[in-house]
C-alpha cells in the first residue's frame, strides 16, 4: 500500500514506528540542509523530514536528496519513514499531529503540479481568491481542509438520515429523471428526444407525481435523495440543480409526519453534530408568522415582534399616518428596547443619529422611511408626538410595553409591503445589535396555510404550495370563497429560511380534478398535463403525505457557510454556469441535425 495511515492520524503514541504516507507537498523549507515538507491529504498534514545528519548507513541520502531537491508544491508523492518527536520548541499546537514529524527513509514521486492558480494552504475567508476562480479550479479547491470537512459533514448529514429512516422502515426508490413537463411553478430544463423527434423529456423539479404513484403501488414509506432541477434566476441559496431529501408516507396524518421529521432531525443532531436537539418543534400560524415576524419563514430565535398599532393612532392628526390610512394601510411598530440595545444607542444624542442611519436604511431599500418615538420618564417623546393626544399615546406605550429608553420605531403603507419591511427591519436590528450572537439553532413548523392564494398582478386564484395539496376537511367548493379554503400543508423553517415543504396530498381523483379546474385548467389541458397522474389515483390511492427539505441550504446553514455552493462538490456559480467545464456551450450541428433541432441562426435565415 502507498500509505498504511492517512496524514492527520499520527501522535505522540506513534513515536518509533515505521509509516508510509501520501499526499500532496503543501509546504516546504530549508533550513541549513534539513528539509521540511507538509504532506496533506483530506484527513490532515503531517510534516516529513529530511534530514542528512540523522540517517542510517543502509539510506541512499544523496539519492534522495536530489528528489526530494526537485520537488515542488502540490507534487503527489509517498513517503516511509519513521515517527519521532519534534524538536522542543517547534511543535505546532494548531495541528493535531503537530507534536511529531516523520524522518524520511524512502520517496517517491507519483506526479508533478503545474503553479497554482490560488493559494491552497488554509487562509481567512477575507484572504481567499475569487469564487469564480475557485469554481473554475475546484478540484484545487476541494483540497482545502474546509472544503473537504464540508464535504464530510453532508455526507454524515445523509448517512444519518438513510439508517435512521430504514430503521422505520422507509424503503430508497429511485424515481426517474427524464420525465414529462409540468406545472410546478419553475421553467422546466427540458431534453429532446433523438428517437422521438419534435418531443421532450423534462428534468424534474421535483419527484412528486412518482412519489404519490409508488404510495398508490403500495411502497408505504418512501425516501429519495433526489437531484432536483429548476431553470429559475440565480440566489446565494439556489442552483439549478440542487438535493432534496424527499419522503412520503401512506395511512398518516400531519401529526404523524411531524413526528417522523422531528425524530429525523433529532438523530442528524446527534450524530453529526453531538447535541441534543429540543422537539417538538414549536409551530406557528402562518398569519401568526407574517403579523408577528413579516414573513412567512420566520426566525423566532430573538424577540422584536412586530405589533400593529394602526387602531390607535387612526385618530391622531400626524399627517403621513393619515394619508396611509385613508388608503387602508396599516401602522406597524417595533420595540427596540432599552435592554437589548448596544451602549451607544441609550444616548440620546448619539441614538438620534442612529435613527437617522434606520431611517436612511429604510429609505434604501425602498420603504419610504421611518417614524420614531422614545420612552422618557415624562412618557414617550420625539418630534412628532404633538399630533398625538396624551390618550393615544399611553395606550401607545402600554400595548408596546414600552420602558425608559426605549425605542419605538414605525413604519406605514399597503399591509402586505409593511408587514414585509418590517420583518426586513427587525432582522437588521437583530443582526446589528448581537441578538443572535449565542443562539443555538431553531426549527419551527408554519402551519394553516390557504389553499389558494391571488396572484398580485393578474389577481388570478393560484396554488399557495403546489396543485396536490389536500384540502383541509378534504373538499371545497369550488364555486364559494376560494382565498378561504384551508390546506393540510406545512413548512419547516430553520434560523428564518424555509428548508422543507411538504402536505397531506389529494388522494380523491374528484378533488384534484377540482383543484386544476380552479387553477384555470379545461378537461382537455389535465388529460393532457397529467392524464397518467389522474389515472393512478383513480385504482384505490391510499391517504397519503410527505414532505421534501433542500439538503444543501441546509448543511450550509449548519456549517456558517454563506453560500450553498460551499457544500456542493461542483457547483455552477452566480450565472449558473459550470466554470469547471464550461457548460452551458453550444453544440455541434451535427448533434443538433440527430434531433432534429435548429440553432438561432438557421432560424433566422429562414425567417
Amino acid at each position: 500500500m502507498l500509505k498504511t495511515q492517512d496524514c492527520g492520524s499520527l501522535r505522540s503514541k506513534d513515536i518509533g514506528q515505521k509509516v508510509r504516507l501520501a499526499g500532496w507537498v503543501r509546504f516546504y523549507r530549508d533550513h541549513g540542509g534539513v528539509r521540511f515538507y507538509d504532506l496533506a491529504d483530506s484527513f490532515g498534514i503531517t510534516q516529513v523530514v529530511y534530514d542528512p545528519e540523522a540517517y542510517q548507513s543502509d539510506v541512499d541520502v544523496v539519492g534522495m536528496g536530489n528528489v526530494l531537491n526537485n520537488i515542488g508544491r502540490e507534487y503527489v508523492i509517498s513517503i516511509m519513514g519513521k515517527v519521532r518527536e519534534r524538536v522542543p520548541g517547534t511543535e505546532d499546537e494548531r495541528n493535531p499531529t503537530g507534536k511529531v514529524e516523520v524522518l524520511i527513509e524512502q520517496v517517491r514521486v507519483h506526479n508533478a503540479s503545474k503553479p497554482l492558480p490560488f493559494e491552497i494552504a488554509e487562509q481567512k475567508n477575507s484572504m481567499l481568491p475569487g469564487e469564480d476562480l475557485r469554481i473554475k479550479y475546484r478540484y484545487l479547491d476541494l483540497r482545502r481542509a474546509e472544503m473537504v470537512s464540508n464535504l464530510r459533514f453532508r455526507h454524515r448529514v445523509l448517512s444519518t438520515a438513510r439508517k435512521y429512516l430504514d430503521g422505520i422502515g422507509f424503503i430508497e426508490v429511485e424515481t426517474p429523471t427524464l420525465t414529462r413537463s409540468s406545472q410546478e411553478g419553475a421553467r422546466d430544463f427540458l431534453i429532446p428526444s433523438r428517437i422521438q423527434p419534435g418531443t421532450f423529456y423534462a428534468l424534474p423539479q421535483s419527484p412528486q407525481l412518482y412519489k404519490q404513484m409508488l404510495m398508490v403501488g403500495g411502497v408505504e414509506k418512501y425516501f429519495q435523495v433526489a437531484r432536483c432541477y429548476r431553470d429559475e434566476d440565480s440566489r446565494s441559496d439556489r442552483q439549478p440543480e440542487f438535493t432534496q431529501l424527499d419522503m412520503e408516507m401512506s395511512f398518516v396524518d400531519m401529526e404523524d409526519i411531524y413526528r417522523t421529521i422531528e425524530g429525523l432531525y433529532s438523530q442528524i443532531w446527534k450524530d453529526a453534530l453531538g447535541k441534543e436537539l429540543k422537539i417538538p418543534f414549536p409551530r406557528i400560524s402562518l398569519d401568526d408568522a407574517i403579523s408577528k415576524y413579516g414573513t412567512d419563514a420566520p426566525d423566532i430565535r430573538f424577540g422584536l415582534e412586530l405589533v400593529e398599532v394602526t387602531d390607535i393612532v387612526s385618530c391622531a392628526t400626524y399627517d403621513i399616518f393619515q394619508k396611509i390610512l385613508q388608503k387602508k394601510g396599516v401602522i406597524i411598530a417595533i420595540n427596540l428596547r432599552s435592554d437589548i440595545v448596544k451602549e451607544k444607542m441609550l444616548d440620546a444624542n448619539v441614538g438620534r443619529k442612529e435613527v437617522d442611519r434606520l431611517i436612511e436604511w429604510a429609505k434604501a431599500q425602498g420603504m419610504g422611511g421611518l417614524t420614531w418615538m422614545r420612552m422618557t420618564e415624562e412618557g414617550l417623546s420625539s418630534n412628532i408626538v404633538k399630533y398625538f393626544s396624551k390618550d393615544v399615546l399611553d395606550r401607545l406605550a402600554e400595548r408596546m410595553g414600552a420602558r425608559k429608553g426605549d425605542l419605538l420605531l414605525f413604519m406605514a403603507g399597503p399591509k402586505h409591503q409593511t408587514l414585509k419591511a418590517a420583518g426586513q427591519l427587525r432582522l437588521k436590528l437583530g443582526r446589528d445589535n448581537g441578538l443572535l450572537e449565542g443562539k443555538d439553532h431553531q426549527f419551527v413548523w408554519v402551519v394553516d396555510w390557504p389553499m389558494f392564494q391571488a396572484d398580485p398582478i393578474t389577481g388570478k386564484v393560484t396554488s399557495a404550495h403546489h396543485p396536490f395539496v389536500h384540502p383541509a376537511g378534504g373538499d371545497f367548493d369550488e364555486n364559494g370563497d376560494l382565498l378561504k379554503v384551508m390546506s393540510d400543508s406545512y413548512d419547516l423553517v430553520l434560523d428564518g429560511s424555509e428548508i422543507g415543504s411538504g402536505s397531506l396530498r389529494n388522494h380523491d381523483p374528484n378533488v384534484q380534478r377540482k383543484v386544476f379546474r380552479v387553477l384555470g385548467m379545461s378537461e382537455e389541458k389535465m388529460e393532457q398535463a397529467f392524464d397518467f397522474f389522474l389515472e393512478a389515483l383513480e385504482f384505490g390511492a391510499p391517504p397519503h403525505g410527505g414532505i421534501g427539505m433542500g439538503m444543501d441550504r441546509f448543511c450550509a446553514m449548519l456549517l456558517g457557510c454563506e453560500s450553498i455552493r460551499d457544500v456542493i462538490a461542483f457547483p455552477k456559480n452566480k450565472k449558473f454556469q459550470s466554470l469547471v467545464d464550461g457548460s452551458p456551450t453550444k453544440v455541434e450541428q451535427a448533434k443538433l441535425d440527430e434531433l432534429q433541432l435548429m440553432t438561432l441562426a438557421e432560424e433566422d435565415e429562414e425567417n
